[in-house]
Parts: structure tokens; C-alpha cells; sequence
């Protein structure tokens, strides 16, 4: 299975790097994209080489991850970034958005009817309904709450795209007790 994720500058890092090395530890296929091949996150940690979104083939891929943060506002306003969120969306393609990403989802109108979750108090009238767990699967919808949720998050995102034996695997590897 082949990852899509986008990050900007501002992207909250432990929503991204958790969910990346996880992904990466199971065998999953994960690209990470940005408009820039350097991405600062929101506390100053720098990623490199990262490949630039124009670039790929976004629909060759299976699922798409977007971490939160404060880049969530550029990603929001980022026509190429939508162009991609729709597509994968509209073509049932999994979704992966944790803390304030899923209010991009939310805006464009595709939480309607959908079981999610987001950071508290970007929660707004979306038209599904908002769930208080760590992280809620809705069909091809994986959404997580916040940061602290990064690592469950990470786990979901590999029992739907590699499935249960795989995460067990994993967690047995990484000394995950539970």
C-alpha cells in the first residue's frame, strides 16, 4: 500500500513523524510531500528531503495523511493541496487527518454523515457527528484528536492498510505491551 502525506511549513511534528515512522516500521510505502524540499514544523524541527507535491502521481496512491498544526491554514488555502484531498476523498480512497486537519475535511463538506473526531475546539457544525476518543474510524475515514493521539493514530492507519496481523507485529516489535 502506498502512503501520501502532506506537510507544509507549521505542521504539527509529532502528528506527522510518529505516523511516518510507524508506517514505515510496518512496511507501508509512505511519500512525504510539501512545496518546498525543507519543511519547518510548528516547533522548529526540520525535515529534509522531502519530495516536491508536484512531482508525484497523487492518484497512484492508496491512502492520504495529513498531519495538523498551524500549517492546516495554508493547506486549506493551497488549491493543489484540495485538489488532492478531493480526489482521494471522491474516489474512496482512505483519509488520515489528525487535531486540526480534519476541519479541512470538515469546510469541504465531507464530514457530513461521517463519525470523527478533531482537536476540541476546532469542532464545528460539520454535519457528522464528533466523537471524544483518541481516534474514530468512519469507513475509509481515519481521524485523530491531537497530538497525544499520534501513535494511535499511527495504528489505526496500519490495521486498515495492512491489517491486524501486521500492527500486531509491529507492536510486538516495537515492545508496545498492550
Amino acid at each position: 500500500m502506498r502512503v501520501l502525506a502532506m506537510i507544509f511549513d507549521g505542521f504539527e511534528e509529532l502528528e506527522g513523524t510518529a505516523p511516518f515512522a510507524l508506517l514505515r516500521r510496518a512496511g507501508l510505502d509512505l511519500t512525504i510531500v510539501s512545496n518546498r524540499n525543507e519543511v519547518i514544523g510548528a516547533h522548529y524541527l526540520h525535515l529534509t528531503d522531502i519530495t516536491l507535491i508536484n512531482e508525484i502521481d497523487y492518484k497512484e496512491y492508496d491512502a492520504l495523511l495529513l498531519p495538523g498544526g498551524p500549517h492546516y491554514r495554508f493547506m486549506e488555502n493551497f488549491g493543489y493541496a484540495i485538489e488532492i484531498i478531493k480526489y482521494f476523498v471522491e474516489h474512496n480512497k482512505v483519509v488520515c487527518a489528525i487535531c486540526a486537519a480534519p476541519t479541512i475535511l470538515g469546510h469541504l463538506g465531507y464530514l457530513k454523515n461521517k463519525n470523527y473526531t478533531c482537536f476540541t475546539c476546532m469542532d464545528e457544525d460539520f454535519g457528522g457527528t464528533y466523537i471524544d476518543k483518541k481516534v474514530v474510524v468512519d469507513g475509509n475515514l481515519i481521524t485523530a484528536k491531537s497530538a497525544a493521539a499520534s501513535i494511535e493514530f499511527g495504528y489505526e492507519i496500519i490495521r486498515k492498510l495492512a491489517g491486524e496481523e501486521a500492527l500486531l507485529s509491529l507492536r510486538k516489535r516495537i515492545y508496545d505491551e498492550e
